[in-house]
């Protein structure tokens, strides 16, 4: 793991006056031990994590934030929901509803007249929640839909896995996000109670009900308030945490990294000879082209160009061979044997040779060089 080679020398016993070679005995603790995950995940794995349903994920986040959100929704609209709840206490102690026979008749629109009011008071609240914490996740996940969490597996109830996940550094964390919780909020209670609910006690001073509702909801969002920013620190350590838990859990070691390069780009060695044959086979139909040509124009003894032109069928000279060392002197053997003339022009031959490539035909700005070594060309044929 640091780099170091630790050795387990076992030795037997043996004989005074013999001389003992440890080196047969001597194992290296090294070859023991697994290759270590030092390489980020490549963009593949992360893909494929994420098919599995394996995200980034902080569930404090979004508890944290679903609650905030319900209970700014509820102070929000603590006029509206004070009203449905003060009608509904209202029509249901009126002195009609209360000398009211009970039968099925009248069970059922209490029953739904009490449904009506719940549904009208909790629903646009439940609704910001939903759609909050739905952003939540959404944007901590990408929007991750699969059904793979779901699957059985058998290392889910391997006692041995279970073991080892009960004292892995996630059940630790586990552990200090629970006491900091129940310390936390515990101090919160403590302190807001010690400094306005015993205060308020010991006055004894009775407050009309009106008044008495309106500090109580004044203490609950004072409590509610401090919680929620105690747990959104701790939801933000949990979120940052939760990220390198998951990079760390997709680290891949080095060979891992190289079989899935060769997974997805091919074995090296093997687009490597496919390179190498595909050379073959160019420079083998290379050389086929050169008996075709019309003349070789040589550097004259590292660069040779085999150019042909038929007036009638091409618009402009055209590169049918160029090499360069033994490419060069194979072409102008090739050549000689088919009694195709060489000539020796270095600037020209330079040029062609790091401007164009085989099968393109010559650019207009060498037109006229090549035209008369072309000319010169016909007036050997015409000579023999």
């Amino acid at each position: 793991m640091f780099g170091l080679s630790y050795c387990v020398c076992l030795k037997p016993s043996v004989s005074k006056g013999e001389q003992f070679d440890d080196t047969l005995y001597r194992w290296n603790l090294q070859f023991f031990a697994g290759e270590e995950k030092t390489e980020d995940a490549t963009p593949r794995k992360l893909q494929q994590a994420r098919k599995k349903g394996q995200v980034a994920r902080s569930n404090e986040l979004s508890t944290v934030v679903t609650l905030l959100t319900g209970f700014m929704a509820l102070k929000a609209g603590g006029s509206y929901v004070l009203q449905k709840l003060y009608s509904f206490f209202k029509y249901s102690f009126s002195s009609d509803r209360l000398h009211t026979v009970l039968d099925e008749v009248s069970l059922s629109q209490i029953i739904n007249h009490t449904l009506l009011t719940i549904v009208s008071i909790f629903i646009p609240i439940g609704l910001a929640i939903l759609v909050v914490g739905f952003l939540v996740n959404y944007l901590q996940t990408g929007g991750v839909f699969t059904l793979e969490p779901l699957k059985v597996k058998l290392d889910r109830i391997n006692p041995l896995q279970g073991l080892k996940r009960m004292f892995s550094a996630q059940k630790l964390v586990d552990l200090f996000k629970a006491v900091f919780k129940i310390v936390g909020v515990g101090l919160i209670v403590w302190n807001t109670f010690k400094g306005q609910i015993f205060p308020l006690a010991e006055q004894g001073v009775l407050h009309p009900p009106i008044q008495l509702a309106a500090l109580i909801w004044q203490l609950m969002f004072t409590i509610v308030l401090r919680i929620v920013m105690l747990l959104l620190a701790l939801a933000v350590f949990d979120f940052y945490y939760q990220r390198y838990q998951y990079k760390k859990s997709l680290k891949m070691t080095k060979k891992e990294v190289q079989d899935e390069h060769k997974q997805t780009e091919g074995d090296p060695k093997v687009k490597s000879r496919i390179r190498q044959k595909q050379r073959q086979f160019s420079m083998r139909r290379m050389m086929q082209d050169v008996p075709k040509a019309d003349v070789v124009i040589t550097n004259p003894t590292h660069l040779a160009i085999a150019i042909k032109y038929e007036a009638k069928q091409m618009a402009a000279p055209q590169v049918l061979a160029k090499g360069e060392g033994y490419i060069a002197a194979k072409i102008k053997e090739i050549a000689t044997e088919h009694q195709i003339t060489l000539v020796e022009n270095k600037p020209l031959a330079r040029t062609i040779y790091q401007t164009v490539e085989i099968g393109e035909f010559i650019p207009p700005n060498l037109y006229q060089a090549v035209a008369e070594v072309l000319a010169f060309v016909y007036k050997l044929r015409q000579k023999r």
